[in-house]
């Protein structure tokens, strides 16, 4: 066999092989390499941006009752406290929970700034999809700050995508998910930005996550306003909004959503008591 006949047939065999393993690799690692870089060096949604390590939280339990100065935004019965498409909130609501059914987003009638919120979350089973496509939503606070709803059990994706990240910011510390269809809960305190009378903001977003009673994000200051493929960026507004819940087209349910407005941050940080006199 002459060079040309050799080199005709390794690539027309190798050359589909690299190309498939090159194809594979890809799909195990979602994500991209095209779009703008972070302040942490990284692109948004970096494909090679690594993964929180996995940790299995505890088991699923019973719902978590709203303490006594809570609002409760939905006891499973009707969805009165939220607004949609057409002014109407069009989710499913059966045994408890509120479904999404892919009439549109919907969000809070009521506006909030400093809050906590509490919310329980299930991604459907039988999963279906992958990476983005597997039991996506979200959670938005101001309707433009999101903490992300995902499945992340035994699923891959760009590490700033998936379940309780900042989306496009800041991955988890770690992914607490539970498997599909079992019962997981946010416990969110957010601060909202404060932006000055021209406009630019001079205190960011705060956000500290509890997913499944583990910390996966302490004190996280928001970027700005969280975006697909691009840069977080700030736009003034009030010192209250909207809460809004995604429908990505996945039939993600959830229930049990409570929330406590939480008192304004003192001026001057927090007060340093006075030592007691000696003698």
């Amino acid at each position: 066999m002459n060079r040309t006949l050799l080199a005709t047939v390794c690539c027309s065999v190798l050359l589909p092989l690299l190309c498939a393993q090159d194809g594979a690799k890809k799909a195990q690692t979602p994500g991209y390499k095209d779009t703008p870089v972070l302040p942490s060096g990284w692109c948004v949604h970096d494909s090679d941006r690594p993964h929180p390590p996995v940790v299995t939280p505890a088991p699923t339990g019973e719902p978590v009752a709203p303490p006594a100065d809570a609002l409760v935004l939905f006891d499973g019965k009707d969805l009165s406290k939220w607004t949609g498409n057409g002014g109407k909130a069009s989710w499913k609501v059966e045994n408890g929970f509120m479904e999404v059914n892919r009439t549109g987003d919907i969000q809070t009638r009521d506006s909030f700034g400093d809050c906590q919120l509490h919310i329980e979350f299930a991604t459907p089973s039988p999963a279906k999809g992958d990476s983005q496509g597997r039991g996506n939503s979200g959670v938005f606070f101001f309707g433009r700050y999101e903490v992300q709803v995902l499945d992340s059990f035994e699923n891959v994706t760009y590490a700033d995508g998936q379940c309780a990240s900042i989306y496009g910011q800041y991955p988890p510390m770690v992914n607490a998910s539970r498997k599909p269809g079992e019962w997981q809960t946010y416990d969110i305190h957010f601060r909202a930005p404060r932006f000055d009378d021209k406009g630019n903001c001079v205190k960011p977003a705060v956000v500290t996550v509890v997913h499944n009673g583990i910390v996966v994000h302490m004190a996280r200051e928001y970027l700005g306003e969280t975006n697909h493929r691009a840069l977080p960026n700030w736009n003034a507004h009030g010192e209250k909004g909207q809460i809004r819940l995604q429908d990505h087209g996945d039939p993600v349910r959830f229930r049990n959503v409570w929330i406590r407005d939480l008192p304004p941050e003192p001026a001057n940080g927090p007060a340093t008591p006075t030592a007691p006199k000696r003698g």
